[in-house]
């Protein structure tokens, strides 16, 4: 047994660059709502907790709420009402949806983000890796 408890076996790695558990509030994606139970705020864990923060972050427009730091949200305003139509366009929301992804530690990189224009309507398929596994929003 050591005499430091915080040091087993033969391992020079630290834990000490380990992220903890990611939390956030559960969110009603249907209802666009937080969740509750007995009054209370519920908390999701992990990689449920990190769609809540993509899908928060995604709908937040940067330097919009001085109630968030500068490197939260996305710049995306400015194509509101706009269609993407060129090359050109189509590469800055991209550029600007995955910088703003990319501000947490917990994603690791951005693997594709997909998007089709119907109407005035632009979705996303966004694949990204992350601390937790794979995950996928669509929207």
């Amino acid at each position: 047994m050591s005499v430091f408890p915080f040091m087993t076996g033969g391992s020079a790695t630290s834990s000490a660059n380990a992220l903890p558990i990611f939390r956030e509030y559960a969110w009603d994606f249907e209802h666009d709502c937080f969740i509750y139970r007995d009054g209370k705020h519920v908390i999701v864990e992990g990689k449920e907790a990190l769609k809540v923060w993509i899908y928060k972050t995604l709908k937040t427009e940067r330097y919009r709420h001085p109630i968030y730091s500068r490197s939260y949200g996305v710049e995306l305003e400015q194509y509101q009402g706009k269609r993407t139509n060129n090359d050109e366009t189509e590469m800055e929301v991209e550029r600007y949806v995955t910088e703003a992804l990319l501000v947490n530690p917990y994603i690791r990189r951005v693997v594709s983000i997909d998007h089709t224009c119907e109407k005035d309507v632009l979705s996303m398929d966004i694949t990204l890796d992350t601390e937790y596994g794979e995950v996928i929003m669509s929207g």
